[in-house]
């Protein structure tokens, strides 16, 4: 079954890495990618810019040119950033703006209602958040009324999980990531998710799964076991090359 891979990492320590909360990552260029999922029929990604990496962009600028035009990018900015530079990384493959809530290295939540408006009406990126949704409370009129949202990794937690289903309902996207760094019943989230927008879930490795335990392909027979044929196709492939390449 076809892969759109909607969330990986590539750490090249070639290019800027830093600490973050006591925490350096392993080495994980385009190579080691590749040979991890050689038995996985991985038809396109995006490559996530974490929190080690900051604001940098020549790593992810290379991995694109690496991994080719079916992979995208998701970036980290800064709100002083030019339009010419948003643009740059557009016509080089970036096509999100992460706010890293949970680990840092990205710009300041504050930031999200005019930041996410601003990328979308010059480029037309969506915004993605890697949060706690049993936080979404707080923010959640700003995020329902902005054009286009995705959240990590199912929201992360099982008191998060009626907050987020409250957003999936209103249009916002969901990861189906990180299986092993969540801290709620995968199987009850991926269902409810589903159930309320069929369109919501992209599936995604998570490699190198940095502080928790690693992608493996019973995270995609999970899917193939909850789902039919084409419900599965949709989590794992559909929903998310539509959200990145033909929104």
């Amino acid at each position: 079954m076809r892969i759109f891979d909607a969330h990986l990492h590539i750490i090249d320590f070639n290019f800027p890495i830093i600490e973050n909360q006591g925490y350096t990552p392993p080495s994980y260029v385009v190579e080691d990618y590749q040979k991890d999922t050689v038995s996985v029929q991985i038809a396109g990604g995006a490559i996530v810019s974490g929190s080690f990496q900051g604001f940098d962009q020549a790593y992810l600028l290379k991995a694109l040119k690496q991994l080719g035009p079916t992979f995208c990018g998701v970036t980290q900015l800064p709100n002083t950033v030019t339009d010419d530079e948003i643009v740059h990384l557009h016509n080089n493959g970036v096509r999100a703006l992460r706010f890293n809530v949970k680990r840092g290295g990205s710009e300041d939540l504050s930031q999200l209602d005019t930041f996410a408006r601003r990328v979308y009406e010059l480029v037309g990126w969506h915004s993605e958040l890697y949060i706690d949704a049993k936080e979404l409370p707080e923010i959640a009129s700003t995020i329902e009324a902005l054009p286009a949202i995705s959240i990590d990794h199912l929201g992360l937690t099982e008191e998060g999980l009626p907050h987020l289903l409250k957003l999936v309902d209103k249009g916002v996207r969901v990861k189906a990531t990180g299986f092993g760094r969540v801290e709620l019943d995968v199987k009850h989230a991926l269902q409810a998710i589903y159930n309320v927008n069929p369109a919501a879930l992209m599936f995604g490795t998570d490699l190198p799964s940095t502080r928790a335990r690693p992608f493996n392909y019973g995270d995609v027979e999970l899917i193939q076991q909850l789902f039919d044929q084409q419900a599965a196709d949709k989590i794992l492939y559909e929903n998310a090359w539509q959200w990145y390449f033909q929104r």
